[in-house]
């Protein structure tokens, strides 16, 4: 496969977007997270036990911002990525996520991978993720001890705390 200069210059903000989105989320980053999506973004996340789906900027990042708040520990990393051009304005990418989400207060570590399929889409403001979706390629949760000594976590700072959230129920269906 042959790529222009321009595709090559396209495929590294690509890269940095995706890199840019993992970062905000584990870190709490919420401004910078909004500038990661296109207006219209949607969303459909398939894990082991849930379903995630949201429509619109505004409401991922609320999602995201609820969820990942000063009460647990993430981690994101997206592997090998995949993409290719649509035309001089869309992409599509596939990622492989590998994530950690423990949370104390229920006492649960998940450990899992997923594959994403995005779609992306050049704005005035370079490139942002249009569509994106994920299927759990396994999930493991496993309980915590109640003595877990945790020295530190990011999120405890930069998180939502308690009375900032918003409740994600509308945008989840769980499983059993």
């Amino acid at each position: 496969m042959t790529f222009t200069l321009q595709q090559l210059s396209d495929l590294e903000e690509i890269r940095q977007l995706k890199s840019r989105y993992f970062r905000c989320i584990d870190t709490g980053n919420h401004t910078e997270l909004a500038t990661c999506f296109a207006e219209d973004v949607s969303v459909d996340y398939r894990g082991g036990g849930y379903r995630l789906r949201v429509s619109g900027r505004a409401d991922m990042v609320e999602f995201v911002a609820s969820s990942f708040n000063s009460d647990v520990i993430a981690m994101h990393h997206g592997h090998t990525p995949e993409i290719s051009f649509v035309d001089d304005n869309t992409a599509k990418g596939t990622w492989y996520l590998e994530d950690r989400f423990i949370n104390p207060e229920r006492g649960e570590d998940t450990m899992g991978s997923s594959l994403y399929y995005d779609t992306y889409v050049r704005t005035a403001d370079g490139w942002k993720i249009r569509h994106s979706e994920y299927d759990r390629v396994y999930e493991i949760v496993s309980p915590i001890s109640p003595q877990l000594d945790i020295r530190h976590a990011m999120l405890r700072e930069t998180g939502r705390k308690p009375d900032e959230r918003s409740d994600t129920t509308k945008w989840l269906e769980w499983f059993d």
